[in-house]
């Protein structure tokens, strides 16, 4: 990090200057928030014209230096704050710092290397996410400026971390947002199948070239654990279960039997390679299928469970989607609650941005009160601290679980 007084505009290097419109809020910014929005800013031709991803110096109204930022006029988030350093050198180095502090949270946190090792913004590295898998480590360079750095931010992760492969996943919807392509590539070293990773007691199969995402969900780790400690003897229900999630950790903490029901068949083959891994492939059954009608299907066989799991993708990934993203999450709960067993034990999950847990939490209890079913909530979980949060930016604090348990 340089040691150059931050607030000095003489010690920024020679850059591109953009400025915040007289009605921006200047201070959310000085106070932590990491994001200018382009109403936020003056978008005249010599910004429009900047490349995606330059490093520009950001100013207030009145032309006082604030931040050193990164610039991308494609997007509605035109600026990314990197560093309030007004003379950071945006480079290897700097991102080797990142990474490295970074690194030495995870490493108090995990005894083995699999976790999320970059969450974005909160870990200094604006629109960057990037999961470990013990020697292989999948990057998404979900912002311009880590697209135009990728061999600087491939060789700094190599360094620091010690990992051997490095997989680009270049897809998703934050991409598109960007305006940068889809590409999911081997940037360092060699894939040669599905990587087991252990967790909770539990063991995945996670495919980093062809999987969800970079092929697991980290996120869900403490809350398949929670869950885990309520499946001891329990006939088990994972719906959307991707690669096993909860009904793996059921069956590591006891259960009886699981089912995982999801639409992907590869995710539920990657499911079953994991519980064979683990020695319990014979408590352990896939059901493809849409869940909706899934759980439809269940309640007219007459089958209940002791515990069941809805873990579904985001129905309300933004605010246009909010209305019709919480009447699934109702519909989901009103399908799921019949098929509890009386004292069993409903989790219900959103990773969704848009709804924050009041409204999550309301869409999901209406639901179980139209399936004809009285709950206690006992427990509210999150993502774990491998997913760290800025306070400033709600929106990092996307996943909720819900345990209920049902009379």
């Amino acid at each position: 990090m340089s040691e150059t007084d931050p607030s000095d505009p003489s010690a920024a290097p020679s850059r591109p200057v953009v400025r915040l419109r007289p009605k921006a809020e200047a201070r959310a910014i000085r106070h932590g928030f990491p994001w200018v929005y382009a109403d936020e800013l003056v978008t005249d031709r010599r910004t429009q014209a900047l490349t995606p991803g330059t490093i520009a110096t950001l100013e207030d109204a009145d032309r006082r230096a604030m931040a050193t930022v990164t610039v991308n006029p494609k997007s509605k988030i035109i600026a990314r704050v990197m560093d309030r350093d007004l003379g950071a050198a945006i480079d290897r180095d700097w991102i080797a710092a990142r990474l490295a502090h970074a690194l030495e949270l995870r490493a108090r946190l995990f005894e083995a290397p699999f976790y999320r090792l970059i969450h974005a913004e909160a870990d200094g590295l604006p629109g960057v996410i990037i999961d470990r898998f013990g020697d292989t480590a999948v990057i998404q360079p979900n912002a311009a400026w880590s697209e135009a750095m990728i061999g600087d931010l491939t060789s700094a992760l190599v360094a620091v971390t010690g990992v051997t492969t490095v997989v680009k996943n270049g897809s998703g919807r934050a991409r598109g947002l960007e305006g940068l392509p889809e590409e999911t590539v081997v940037l360092q070293g060699a894939v040669t199948g599905p990587i087991a990773v252990p967790m909770n007691e539990a063991i995945y199969m996670a495919d980093v070239l062809g999987g969800q995402k970079t092929g697991l969900f980290f996120d869900q780790r403490p809350n398949h654990a929670f869950a885990a400690r309520l499946a001891r003897g329990a006939r088990v229900l994972d719906v959307f279960s991707h690669v096993g999630g909860f009904a793996l950790a059921a069956l590591a903490g006891g259960a009886e039997a699981a089912l995982a029901v999801d639409a992907s068949a590869p995710a539920l083959e990657l499911a079953a390679e994991g519980a064979a891994a683990m020695g319990a492939a014979e408590r352990f059954a896939t059901r493809q299928g849409d869940a909706f009608a899934t759980l439809e299907a269940l309640a007219a066989e007459g089958e209940r469970f002791d515990l069941m799991v809805c873990d579904p993708p985001a129905f309300a990934p933004n605010r246009q989607a909010l209305e019709a993203g919480l009447r699934a999450y109702e519909r989901i709960a009103r399908l799921a609650a019949p098929l509890v067993a009386p004292g069993g034990y409903l989790v219900l999950c959103s990773c969704s941005h848009a709804a924050d847990l009041v409204q999550f939490r309301a869409a999901s209890t209406r639901g179980i009160g139209r399936g004809g079913r009285r709950a206690q909530l006992i427990h509210t979980g999150y993502a774990g601290p491998d997913h760290p949060m800025l306070p400033q930016l709600a929106e990092s604090g996307y996943l909720k679980s819900l345990f209920f348990r049902l009379d």
